[in-house]
């Protein structure tokens, strides 16, 4: 850290790594938010960048397609003073029979401090934070958790909203495939949110409920109750076929339409973490209304990833 600039005091942190949100405390989420709300005006204003992790080097670690999250990081990491590497699989040594965590470690030893890493495998992160050390920051792996755009989301949500506890929150889409799903409802269960999730039966998990939320296959059922609506991708990627007839009839049921906003609160809010696949889980209309923050995630997933890069590359483990 350079000497121009103090440590934050926004609250209990010795996390070394973030790997995902269940295991952190409600304090330390609330640590999280406060640190993500001073680094909101460097998130938002390109010539505001600080030095707190000058003479660090941050890699991207990524074996996953990625466009926000890869950038977003990126970005984070520059405006915090980081140098950044960006490694990709395609053309490198994991491609020519190197294993996954030897790769890893020839980029420790060029001098990194963290790494961010997505995977297809869960658990992957885990891994590489019992084999390295250096700080793992998990950007998503498989269908486990995304815990920063749950943190993202969240924070969204008490911009918007001033508050997280007592609100009614809809989850809405592929709840089985979906790693944002899982950090969703860690973060905002643990806040003390209502949680629905919703969508077609094939796609919502039997023991979904077990972690604390109610589950829902009408959504036009659900929508009078949400305070806010966060629609979520169609992971086409991680299905099988035949888990619904098709993508026009998913839309008839659960695509967010105007129509539907009627039906919501006047005051409803609606989230979407991306890609937002338009006329598939919304409709052109909805993702651009006054209600939509979907833009405001975006900014704000620069602050929260400047929070979470600064808390964990400056713990005192």
């Amino acid at each position: 850290m350079s000497s121009s600039e103090s440590a934050l005091d926004c609250g209990p942190w010795t996390k070394k790594h973030l790997l995902g949100i269940e295991e952190l405390s409600v304090a330390e989420l609330e640590t999280i938010f406060k640190a993500s709300e001073f680094f909101v005006d460097a998130s938002r204003n390109p010539e505001k960048k600080h030095t707190f992790l000058k003479g660090k080097v941050i890699a991207n670690l990524f074996f996953e397609s990625s466009t926000r999250t890869r950038v977003s990081f990126g970005l984070a990491a520059r405006r915090l003073g980081a140098e950044t590497i960006d490694f990709s699989p395609a053309g490198s040594s994991v491609s020519k029979g190197e294993s996954f965590i030897d790769t890893a470690k020839n980029i420790l030893a060029l001098g990194v401090h963290g790494f961010i890493v997505r995977h297809s495998v869960p658990g992957t992160p885990h891994l590489l934070a019992q084999q390295l050390g250096a700080s793992i920051i998990n950007a998503g792996d498989g269908a486990h958790e995304h815990p920063t755009q749950g943190l993202l989301d969240a924070f969204t949500i008490l911009q918007e909203k001033k508050k997280i506890k007592g609100l009614t929150v809809g989850l809405v889409g592929d709840i089985t495939h979906s790693r944002v799903a899982r950090s969703n409802i860690h973060t905002l269960t643990k806040l003390g949110a209502k949680v629905i999730v919703c969508g077609p039966p094939t796609l919502i998990p039997k023991e979904i409920e077990e972690l604390g939320v109610r589950s829902s296959y009408d959504l036009d059922k659900i929508l009078p109750e949400c305070d806010v609506v966060n629609v979520l991708r169609i992971q086409f990627e991680r299905q099988r076929s035949g888990l619904f007839p098709s993508i026009q009839e998913y839309f008839r049921l659960f695509g967010m339409t105007m129509d539907r906003v009627k039906k919501c609160r006047p005051d409803m809010l609606l989230l979407a973490p991306g890609p937002i696949n338009r006329g598939i889980e919304l409709t052109p209309e909805v993702a651009d209304m006054p209600n939509s923050a979907i833009l405001k995630q975006v900014t704000n997933g620069l602050a929260v990833r400047m929070a979470v890069l600064y808390l964990a590359l400056s713990a005192k483990v």
